[in-house]
């Protein structure tokens, strides 16, 4: 059995980071096995801020929001000199094993350093966007959810007072997961997704339909990469750019705002809910899975399964290739879209 485990949190921050790292601690404590802290995400390791972890530590983790590790989106690949660095760093510490948690970018750079350079690296998968192949849920996307639920549901009562569209903008990336379970948990009247380009012509018919029933009011949830569709494109080549950016998406709601309004002569206003999805206190249900995966993460570890990542299949935890888990984007189940659809209107 290894005796020093690393951990490292990368990427962005998420609910349910803590719960991970105190179920590690606490794990590897029973079988006296030593956990280092990497601070920073991947610098950490280049860097090697490295400390240890003990049960005192981690005491009161729980229900805190964010890392107490910090984290980047450091890419240790990028240069030979970081991946020299590692390696010094490694033998330094002592270090058995790495566990690392995190989303796409953090966890394609674990797949790497395991299949190029043979490190024993175990992955957790993270993401409040769900978008990670592998694994049925990631910790964090419940309490994202949750936000955009209560959001919703706060914004109902200004909507129907003073007769107005209200254009929910989320998170999600390149994927609808939060924007689908968050309309459908809201009550959203309509939800669109990256998943299926929208329609503004549709859009307008159903808030002006609700309209002529005596629901003067109405509630859409967009994806902040939504799209619409190519033959009803309203979306100019410069403000395209400024929207879609890879790094940095977000502003289809006030152009979409705009058009609603100019359309349908109904009052439009916007609220992006951005970075209050990611922080604050994890719910429940992510506190729960996000201390399954930290104790899968441990037995992982012990039974040497390098280069894999832990995974939520049904109710069972369960581990996948980390080849498999970074190699696409998980989309949004059409089931689920199917059901957010019945309540459109």
């Amino acid at each position: 059995m290894s005796k020093r485990i690393g951990i490292l949190t990368g990427g962005g921050d998420c609910p349910g980071l803590n719960a991970v790292i105190r179920a590690l601690v606490r794990r590897a404590a029973i079988d006296d096995v030593a956990v280092l802290g990497i601070r920073e995400g991947w610098r950490g390791l280049v860097e090697g801020n490295i400390e240890p972890l003990t049960r005192a530590s981690v005491t009161g983790i729980l229900p805190r929001g964010g890392t107490i590790l910090g984290t980047s989106r450091f890419n240790p690949l990028e240069h030979t000199a970081s991946l020299d660095r590692i390696r010094q760093h490694w033998i330094d510490y002592d270090l058995q094993a790495l566990i690392v948690v995190g989303g796409e970018g953090s966890l394609s750079a674990a797949r790497d350093l395991w299949r190029d350079h043979q490190y024993p690296i175990i992955g957790v998968p993270k993401t409040i966007d769900n978008d990670l192949t592998g694994t049925d849920f990631t910790f964090g996307f419940d309490t994202a959810v949750h936000i955009v639920m209560e959001a919703i549901d706060r914004l109902h009562s200004t909507a129907e007072s003073h007769h107005r569209v209200m254009v929910v903008e989320v998170m999600g990336r390149h994927t609808g997961w939060i924007a689908a379970y968050g309309g459908i948990a809201g009550g959203a009247d309509v939800v669109l997704v990256p998943e299926h380009p929208f329609r503004l012509s549709r859009v307008c018919e159903m808030i002006q339909q609700r309209e002529s029933q005596g629901r003067a009011f109405s509630i859409i949830v967009v994806a902040e990469d939504a799209h619409p569709h190519p033959e009803e494109d309203f979306i100019s080549a410069e403000a395209h750019a400024e929207i879609y950016r890879h790094n940095h998406l977000g502003g289809i709601a006030n152009i979409l705002a705009l058009e609603i309004e100019r359309c349908t002569r109904i009052e439009t206003r916007v609220t992006k809910l951005g970075y209050v999805q990611r922080g604050g206190s994890p719910t429940a249900f992510d506190r729960v899975l996000a201390t399954r995966f930290g104790i899968k993460a441990y037995e992982m570890v012990a039974a040497r399964e390098w280069g894999r990542m832990a995974a939520l299949h049904g109710n069972h935890m369960s581990s996948v290739p980390l080849e498999e888990a970074v190699g696409t984007l998980k989309r949004l189940d059409p089931e689920i879209y199917r059901i957010a659809e019945i309540f459109f209107g």
